[in-house]
């Protein structure tokens, strides 16, 4: 089936969102449910969306939908009505952004895959259906007072870094199919204690706690919307706030300002610093933190090598970036994370 796409350059489209100042909301989505015809979904809702000026990012599959996306504020009525027209999406919580400049997203791109959040799981028995509890953020604080509960970090090590509640437990892992059996064997002695997990807005720990559960664990939740709908919770109903630090999003803000704690540290000085920045050379990009003398310094480059290769000739670096496939470059601490742990427990 032939399927519908914007056809402007990236560049363009980049360009015009930075300099157009019409108010946009950013937005963030999921619902497991089946999608017989994800192609057939995918056009249908790219024309929808595309016509009321969406920009994002949207990924299909069977299993359901995930979205990150921002809208104009004029539109955002039209859009939720679209979303709930659809019978199960009817209702669906639409998590908005905490700290949002309208800037998230320039294009948009609706993309159909095996599954919307990438898990490894083979078993054909693994059931959805059968997730753990959901917590808003009066029970989670409610919860998280108990001696006999575990907090579990279902994100990557690079956004536990630069924020996390209180007595998280990292799962310290590149990917999520990785963090899921890691999690089961982190916790196979206390199967017994309340076990909640949480993600940035809800599909990862959704999904982790149907697994535990299928696991044989019992007291499993996982934290209704995520941080982000927490974090609207928390100053909606002037309750106490348990995360500490920034939110990383992926789309171009790359975080979202919750507390004014820093508690990470730049990867180039060890000062404290807590921004994430894709290294300016286009033959790297390597995801890390970096601060502001820093980033001077090193003209927002990531090494000595990736300085020294920004100021050589264009068609020189053109040719020394042809085939090169930076895939998913992130500085990556968790590896040396997992050692610390499990000397901890030898």
């Amino acid at each position: 089936m032939a399927q519908l796409h914007n056809r402007i350059s990236r560049k363009e489209l980049k360009e015009k969102i930075l300099n157009d100042h019409t108010p946009r909301i950013t937005i963030s989505f999921y619902c497991y449910f089946r999608i017989e015809e994800p192609d057939l979904f995918r056009n249908q809702l790219y024309k929808e969306l595309k016509a009321l000026d969406v920009l994002g990012r949207i990924y299909l599959a069977h299993e359901g939908i995930n979205a990150q996306i921002s809208v104009p504020e004029h539109a955002y009525e039209m859009l939720r009505s679209y979303l709930y027209s659809h019978e199960p999406l009817n209702g669906i919580r639409l998590n908005i952004a905490v700290d949002d400049d309208g800037k998230s997203f320039y294009v948009l791109d609706v993309k159909v895959r095996n599954k919307i959040v990438a898990d490894g799981i083979k078993d054909p028995e693994f059931d959805m259906a059968n997730r753990g509890r959901y917590v808003n953020a009066e029970e989670f604080n409610r919860l998280t007072n108990e001696p006999d509960t575990v907090v579990i970090d279902m994100r990557n090590h690079y956004e536990y870094e630069v924020g996390h509640f209180e007595k998280a437990i990292e799962v310290p892992s590149d990917t999520f199919r990785e963090q899921l059996p890691m999690a089961v064997d982190m916790m196979k002695d206390d199967k017994e204690k309340n076990i909640i997990m949480y993600c940035t807005g809800g599909i990862r720990c959704e999904k982790a706690s149907a697994f535990m559960k299928h696991q044989g664990f019992k007291n499993v939740f996982h934290l209704e919307g995520g941080i982000i709908n927490y974090v609207n919770q928390v100053k909606e109903k002037g309750i106490a706030n348990k995360f500490h630090g920034k939110n990383f999003v992926f789309d171009q803000r790359l975080g979202e300002r919750i507390t004014e704690e820093v508690i990470a540290n730049c990867h180039q000085c060890g000062k404290p610093a807590d921004t994430h920045v894709n290294c300016i050379n286009d033959a790297c990009h390597l995801l890390f933190i970096q601060c502001e003398e820093c980033k001077a310094k090193m003209e927002s480059t990531c090494s000595n090598e990736c300085l020294a290769f920004i100021h050589l000739p264009e068609d020189q670096q053109k040719k020394l970036r042809s085939g090169i496939d930076k895939g998913r470059n992130v500085f990556n601490k968790a590896k040396i994370r997992l050692e610390e742990i499990n000397k901890i427990k030898d």
